[in-house]
């Protein structure tokens, strides 16, 4: 079976800077669901039509992938408004509300200077120019339940 919309796929990938730094080892498998926005469109397009065992490597651009840097996403907050304990490269929930509905964002801290602390909801990987190591491991047809739910479910299924 080859690698098409409403597949689930199995890759294997290793995740590594355009110097050749390894940022992530692939230790478990990347799952997703096929034609859904479940990962990245470069990668969804260099899989597509592909059988298991086909393997590439992908160069993912900042404005193909996570963006680019964005100096007005970090700011300084009091540390007494903060959780404890804390610590440089925890990750914290913002949530507020947005024209959609609650909003959630991500936010790293990524200094402690006395009782300044500095968060930063940039995405770990913006700015940076990205190569995937992928290795088609598995192809199967997905089954209705993930297609009405737009992801791919763990073996045995799930609930939401």
């Amino acid at each position: 079976m080859n690698v098409a919309k409403n597949t689930v796929v199995t890759v294997n990938y290793r995740l590594s800077d355009e110097q050749g730094n390894v940022l992530e080892e692939g230790t478990e498998p990347m799952i997703y669901l096929q034609g859904h926005g479940n990962t990245l469109p470069k990668i969804e397009a260099a899989l597509e039509g592909r059988a298991v065992g086909y393997e590439t490597t992908v160069r993912v651009e900042p404005d193909e992938g996570f963006g680019h840097y964005d100096e007005e996403l970090v700011r300084v907050e009091s540390r007494d408004r903060l959780p404890t304990p804390l610590e440089v490269g925890m990750q914290l929930e913002a949530r507020h509300e947005g024209e959609e509905g609650e909003e959630v964002h991500l936010l790293t801290v990524t200094q402690i200077d006395g009782e300044r602390v500095v968060l930063d909801a940039n995405h770990p990987l913006a700015g940076m120019t990205l190569d995937f190591a992928l290795t088609v491991a598995d192809v199967r047809p997905a089954t209705e339940e993930e297609i009405a739910h737009g992801h791919a479910h763990p073996e045995g299924g799930h609930a939401h």
